[in-house]
C-alpha cells in the first residue's frame, strides 16, 4: 500500500515570531534590502514575483541570499524545490560548500558530492511528506566528517517565509517557481554514484578531506558539534520562546478582557455617580421647595394666631414646645381653636337661656321621625285629640249655655309659643 501524499494539506498560516526575526537579524540575513519577505495572513504560500518559499530553520542552517549556484544546480538535477528539503539537508549542503571553497580551495564539485551524499524520500510507511519530503544523507561507504545532526527540528514546517531569487537566464540556474501541489518524483540522480573517472579526478580532494579529519578535522568536528549543539539550543529556545509568546498572547487577551471589563465597570460607576448627583440635586430642590412650603404654612398659621390674640386679648404659652416652628405654630392654632370652640359653646348656652324661642329644640334622629311618619297621618294627632276633647266639653255645657264663645290657649309643639283658639258654638 502506497503512502498517502499530504500535498497542500501540510500548509498552514506561518508562525514566524519576533524571536525568529531577532535571530535572523543577528545572523545578518535580514540586513540586506528585500532579501527576505514575510507572509501576512495567508494560510497557503503566495510568494511575490522574484521570491521563493523557504523556512527560518533553512536560513539558520546556512541558506542565504542570493542562493549559491551549487544549490540551484542540485535542485535542478534532483527536480526539487526549496521546501522539499529538510533543515538538516540544507546544513549538509552548507557544510559541503564551505568545505570546498574555504578548505579545499575549489568550487563545489558535483563528482565529489556524489561520492559523499545521496537523496532519499522522507516520511513514514503511511505518510509521504511534501514539506521536507527529501533528505540528503551521507553514504555509508564515504569517509567523511562525523556530522552529528538532530534527529528532528520541532515546528520548522510552520515557520515559513519568502526569500529573494534573482533571474539568471537559463532554467538550470534558476530555482523553479513555487508549486505547493507538485508531487515529489524520485529520479535516478538521487542515488547516482560517481564514475571511475570521477573517482580518479576527486581522489586528491578526498585525501585532503582525510587529512583535515586527522589534523584539523577533529578540531573542526568539535567546532561543528559545538555549532550543532548551539543550533539545537537555539531551536529549543525558539520553541520555548514560541510557547512563551503564545502564553503572553493569551495573557494579553485576558488582560485586554479585564481592561475592557474595568472600563465597563468604570463607565457604570461614572453613570451611577451622575445618577447619584442628579438624585442629590433633585432631593435638594425638593427639600428647598418643601422648606419654602412649610415656611409659607407657618407664616399663615402665625398670622391666624396673631389675629386670634388681637381679638381675644389672650396670649398662650406652650408647655412642651417641639422646637419646630411649623409644629409650634400648629400647636398654637389648636389651642386657639379649642378656646374659640369653648367660647362659642358657652355663648350658645347663655343665649339659649335668655332667648329660648330663638333656639330650636333638639330634634330627634331622622331615622325615628321617618319611622313615625309611616304609622301616623300627616295631620297633627295631638291637636286633633285636643279638639275632640274640647268639642265634647262644649256639648256637655250646651244645655246650660244658650250661646257661648270659648277661647282656649294652646301651646305650639313646634316652637313652644302659646296660640289663641276661639271656638264658637250655637245651641238651640
Amino acid at each position: 500500500m502506497a503512502a498517502a501524499d499530504l500535498g497542500t494539506a501540510e500548509w498552514e498560516r506561518s508562525k514566524v515570531t519576533n524571536q525568529d526575526l531577532n535571530l535572523l537579524k543577528k545572523l545578518g540575513i535580514t540586513t540586506k534590502p528585500k532579501a527576505v519577505c514575510f507572509p501576512s495572513e495567508e494560510s497557503y504560500p503566495a510568494p511575490p514575483m522574484g521570491y521563493r518559499v523557504s523556512f527560518v530553520d533553512h536560513l539558520i542552517r546556512g541558506l542565504s541570499t542570493p542562493i549559491h549556484p551549487f544549490l540551484r544546480g542540485l535542485l535542478y538535477v534532483y527536480g526539487l524545490q526549496l521546501h522539499h528539503l529538510t533543515p538538516n539537508s540544507i546544513l549538509h549542503i552548507s557544510i559541503f560548500i564551505t568545505l570546498c571553497e574555504a578548505f579545499l580551495g575549489v568550487s563545489p564539485n558535483w563528482a565529489l558530492w556524489k561520492r559523499i551524499f545521496f537523496c532519499r524520500r522522507n516520511g513514514s510507511p503511511n505518510v509521504a511528506y511534501n514539506i521536507g519530503g527529501v533528505v540528503i544523507s551521507i553514504r555509508s561507504t564515504a569517509n567523511y566528517f562525523d556530522v552529528k545532526l538532530p534527529d528532528s527540528v520541532q515546528g520548522w514546517r510552520k515557520r515559513w517565509l519568502y526569500i529573494r531569487e534573482e533571474n539568471h537566464g537559463c532554467a538550470e540556474d534558476n530555482i523553479p517557481p513555487f508549486d505547493g501541489a507538485e508531487k515529489i518524483l524520485r529520479r535516478r540522480s538521487w542515488d547516482a554514484e560517481a564514475t571511475e573517472e570521477e573517482r580518479t579526478s576527486t581522489e586528491a580532494l578526498m585525501t585532503r578531506i582525510h587529512e583535515l579529519q586527522n589534523t584539523r578535522g577533529k578540531e573542526l568536528s568539535e567546532k561543528l558539534a559545538e555549532a550543532n549543539e548551539r543550533a539545537n539550543t537555539l531551536a529549543l529556545q525558539l520553541e520555548q520562546s514560541e510557547k512563551a509568546r503564545k502564553k503572553a498572547e493569551l495573557d494579553a487577551v485576558d488582560a485586554r478582557a479585564e481592561a475592557d471589563k474595568a472600563k465597563a465597570d468604570a463607565a457604570g460607576v461614572e453613570d451611577l455617580r451622575k445618577r447619584l448627583h442628579t438624585a442629590e440635586t433633585s432631593l435638594s430642590d425638593h427639600i428647598a421647595a418643601q422648606s419654602a412650603r412649610e415656611e409659607a404654612i407657618r407664616k399663615r398659621l402665625t398670622t391666624q394666631s396673631r389675629r386670634f390674640v388681637a381679638r381675644t386679648a389672650q396670649e398662650f404659652q406652650l408647655d412642651e414646645p417641639a422646637n419646630d416652628p411649623l409644629l409650634d405654630a400648629l400647636s398654637f392654632l389648636e389651642v386657639h381653636g379649642s378656646e374659640a370652640r369653648e367660647g362659642i359653646d358657652q355663648a350658645k348656652a347663655g343665649l339659649s337661656r335668655l332667648f329660648p324661642y330663638f333656639f330650636p329644640k333638639k330634634e330627634e334622629p331622622a331615622t325615628f321621625l321617618n319611622l313615625a311618619k309611616c304609622f301616623n297621618p300627616s295631620e297633627d294627632l295631638g291637636l286633633r285629640v285636643r279638639h275632640e276633647n274640647m268639642k265634647v266639653a262644649v256639648e256637655n255645657l250646651a244645655p246650660w249655655l244658650p250661646r257661648i264663645s270659648v277661647t282656649c290657649l294652646s301651646v305650639c309643639d313646634s316652637c313652644g309659643s302659646q296660640h289663641c283658639l276661639k271656638i264658637a258654638a250655637v245651641f238651640l
